[in-house]
């Protein structure tokens, strides 16, 4: 349950540099904020999935480059669901998941399957 909280807190933190890099992506507070790292994990479990299936030959072609645009549309989908969280245009909504992506990629790096982190010794 740690590891759950914990992968939260990440995405809420690319989510606030998200914001503070891109004007066009705005939260009306802590709460929102949270709850839309929240409601992206949910989206990604649930959603992404299908909409990954379904555009599968597309993604084929654009040899993986149209995973970001559906990335971006996860986010935009989350800013759609959830009042307080606003993003003004598609290229925000890409920035915006460039960033949420590469802060959550780089913190799961450092955190293990049980949530702990881990320091890793090369020998």
């Amino acid at each position: 349950m740690t590891g759950f909280f914990l992968r939260v807190a990440i995405v809420a933190l690319g989510l606030w540099l998200a914001a503070k890099i891109f004007v066009g992506l705005n939260f009306d507070g802590p709460g929102t904020l949270l709850a839309a790292a929240l409601l992206l994990g949910i989206v990604n479990a649930v959603i992404r999935p299908v909409a990954v299936i379904l555009t599968l030959p597309l993604t084929l072609v654009t040899l993986g480059l149209f995973l970001i645009v559906i990335n971006a549309g996860m986010l935009a989908l989350v800013a759609w669901m959830l009042s307080g969280f606003q993003i003004s245009s598609f290229w925000t909504a890409v920035g915006g998941s460039l960033i949420v992506s590469l802060t959550s990629w780089l913190a799961s790096g450092l955190i293990g399957n049980s949530g702990r982190v881990e320091i890793i010794s090369w020998r």
